[in-house]
């Protein structure tokens, strides 16, 4: 039998398939990329055995546990983990702590099917500190670099292209504007924390000298960057990002509407999905409508709604150039030329996608 682990970091460093056996709302609140909810008790039950435990103390609860677990419900949940440990023989099992409930699925797995398999020790609530930490150490990592650049320059393509680059929008599934929504809702904020210490962790094993992320913002749309890391930002080393307007123009037209497009018409199919995608794009251009001013608004709008025709009764998408020129020249490129001004004694490098590709990977190689 493989022995029951506390080694956090081999774990989330080789993918290890793990089975969280805590309610679904735990799991709900926070989870680990991966991981598989096979809950020993279901909400409810989890809710009568508290207030058991709350009145009558553990023995009672465990003893109610144990009848409301029972029968053909206790022989259908020990088939899903026992499907679920031969699916995945290299796995572990936990619970919250890694007490009463894993060791109980651990025991059940045992007598009942013949399969001995471990659990983390600790469980989740160990495995969550020690991904605070992970954090907390790359926060101090001894060199960060901070890829900054005008809306449409290129920066995630770059982020993908750099190994040691971590991507924060992508891991917060947003691309960081009014309109970055993307179709799928973003994680919870604790699966987004724990996604991004695990990507930090296996940037920091892979021995990359310096770590380079994205210039963002506090929140990544509702999604909040651990404050450590975020004022380590905020103090190191900006690269700047330049490309032509009129590729900035292409590129938002592919990431912001072909993108967005199909993002909404894979998940929905092709008549709910361009609703959703345009009831995005106009959520996202009232959203900034009080900083655009009621003329320069409604200029949009105009712009905006006459380019969604066309693409759907056509399959024209030129027209959305029309509004992305106008809020990229009057919008966009005014605020972040006041970022570029006011932080200008912190950038050390500024050029094209190649000069700044390359510059990256030289100062962050291993």
């Amino acid at each position: 039998m493989r022995e029951d682990t506390g080694d956090f970091r081999r774990l989330f460093l080789s993918g290890a398939p793990m089975m969280d056996v805590r309610a679904p709302l735990e799991f709900a609140r926070g989870a680990f990329p991966g991981t598989v909810n096979l809950p020993l008790m279901d909400d409810e039950e989890r809710h009568q055995v508290g207030l058991c435990y709350a009145q009558k103390g553990q023995e009672a609860a465990i003893e109610l546990g144990h009848d409301i677990v029972s029968g053909e419900l206790k022989a259908a949940r020990i088939a899903a983990w026992a499907a679920f440990a031969r699916a995945h023989p290299d796995g572990y099992l936990y619970c919250f702590r890694g007490g009463l409930r894993s060791q109980i699925v651990q025991r059940w797995l045992r007598d009942e099917a013949g399969i001995d398999y471990p659990r983390v020790t600790g469980g989740y609530k160990a495995m969550r500190s020690f991904l605070i930490d992970v954090t907390e150490q790359a926060a101090a990592t001894p060199e960060i670099f901070v890829l900054g650049g005008m809306t449409g320059t290129g920066k995630t393509d770059v982020i993908a292209d750099v190994p040691a680059a971590v991507d924060l929008e992508g891991l917060a599934r947003h691309r960081g504007s009014a309109f970055g929504r993307r179709a799928l809702a973003q994680p919870p904020q604790i699966d987004f924390e724990n996604a991004l210490a695990i990507d930090l962790l296996r940037r920091a094993d892979a021995g990359y000298c310096a770590l380079v992320v994205e210039d963002e913002g506090r929140f990544i749309g509702g999604r909040d960057v651990p404050k450590a890391l975020w004022q380590r930002m905020q103090a190191s080393p900006l690269v700047w990002l330049e490309a032509p307007f009129e590729e900035r123009v292409e590129r938002a037209l592919r990431d912001y509407v072909l993108g967005l497009a199909a993002e909404h018409i894979d998940q929905l199919g092709p008549v709910a999905g361009f609703e959703a995608y345009a009831a995005r794009l106009r959520e996202a251009m009232a959203a900034i409508a009080p900083r655009l001013g009621g003329e320069r608004y409604a200029r949009l709008a105009a712009l905006l709604e006459q380019a969604l025709a066309s693409q759907s009764e056509h399959g024209d998408t030129g027209l959305h150039r029309g509004w992305i020129e106008v809020l990229l020249r009057d919008y966009y490129d005014p605020m972040y030329a006041y970022q570029q001004q006011s932080r200008a004694s912190r950038i050390v490098f500024r050029g094209d996608r190649a000069a700044v590709t390359g510059w990256l990977r030289e100062r962050s190689a291993r």
